[in-house]
C-alpha cells in the first residue's frame, strides 16, 4: 500500500460538534489525514499501532485523544503540555494540532518511536512539538522538566496510581493530569485518592463516556496539583509499577 492508495479519514463534522462542542477546520482535517498516512506507512517499519482502519483510527486515536482535553479545544491560553509514554504520538500530536498556543513535549523511552515522531512533526510542520527520550521516573527528577507543565497527558501506560506518580511531579501548581482509561471501577477510587494526596494532588473529576461510533465505555480521570510533590517522587525506574502507592 502506498500513500496514493491510502483511504481517506471520515470527516465526522457533526459528531465532533455534538460530542466535543468543537470541530476541526480544513487545515486541521488535512493534518489529521497526513498524520494517518504517516502512521500507516511508518507502521511497516515500527509497531506503532494495530489500528489502521480509517474509522477506527478516527475514533480510537483522534476522537479519543481530543475527548480527554475537550475543555482546552478553542481555548486560547498558553499551555505547556507533556504526553507521557506517547508511543505513536497520541494524545500529544492531536493536542498540538488543535489547542491554540500550546507547546507539547512527547516523552517516550523508545528511541525509534521518538525518531519517528520527530520526522512526523517536521513533515506536519508542527513547530510547537518537542521530543524527549527517557523514562518518566527519571524525567520527573530533572529540574528541566519538574513542575514545568500545565497539563500532563497519560494514555494506556499503567495503572492510575502509577500514572499519577509519573504525572504529578511534572506539573506546576494548579496543573492538570489527564489519565485516559478504558474501564474504571468505583472501588479503584480510594487507592487512587490516597496516592494522589501523597503526591500533592486531588481527584478533580472522573468522567465516564461512550465513544461515538462503537459505544465503547471510556473514562478520563482528571487530577489537580494542589501542593508540591515530595522530592522522593517519582521513585526510581520500575519502583512505581512494582510497589504502587
Amino acid at each position: 500500500m502506498d500513500d496514493l492508495t491510502l483511504p481517506k479519514l471520515p470527516e465526522m463534522t457533526d459528531i465532533w460538534q455534538q460530542t466535543l462542542g468543537w470541530q476541526p477546520d480544513a487545515q486541521q482535517q488535512s493534518l489529521f489525514q497526513q498524520l494517518y498516512e504517516l502512521i500507516v506507512i511508518g507502521n511497516k517499519q515500527l509497531n506503532l499501532t494495530r489500528i489502521t482502519d480509517p474509522q477506527e483510527f478516527w475514533e480510537k486515536h483522534l476522537w479519543d485523544s481530543l475527548r480527554g482535553i475537550k475543555q482546552f479545544l478553542g481555548a486560547n491560553k498558553k499551555l505547556a503540555v507533556i504526553d507521557i509514554g506517547t508511543g505513536a504520538g497520541f494524545p500529544g500530536i492531536p493536542t498540538a494540532m488543535t489547542v491554540a498556543n500550546c507547546t507539547v513535549d512527547l516523552l517516550d523511552s523508545t528511541q525509534k518511536k521518538i525518531t519517528f515522531l520527530e520526522k512526523t512533526s517536521a513533515e506536519l510542520n508542527l513547530g510547537n512539538v518537542k521530543t524527549i527520550v527517557g523514562r518518566a521516573e527519571e524525567i520527573g527528577q530533572l529540574r528541566t522538566y519538574r513542575e514545568k507543565y500545565n497539563v500532563a497527558l497519560i494514555r494506556a501506560v499503567a495503572t492510575a496510581t502509577v500514572c499519577a506518580e509519573y504525572a504529578l511531579p511534572l506539573l506546576k501548581q494548579n496543573g492538570l493530569a489527564v489519565i485516559y482509561r478504558g474501564t474504571w471501577a468505583p472501588s479503584e477510587n480510594l487507592a487512587l485518592e490516597n496516592a494522589v494526596e501523597e503526591l500533592g494532588g486531588v481527584i478533580d473529576n472522573i468522567e465516564e463516556f461512550t465513544t461515538p461510533l462503537t459505544n465503547s465505555i471510556r473514562h478520563c480521570i482528571y487530577l489537580r496539583k494542589v501542593s508540591q510533590t515530595p522530592a522522593k517522587y517519582p521513585r526510581a525506574v520500575g519502583v512505581p509499577t512494582q510497589r504502587p502507592l
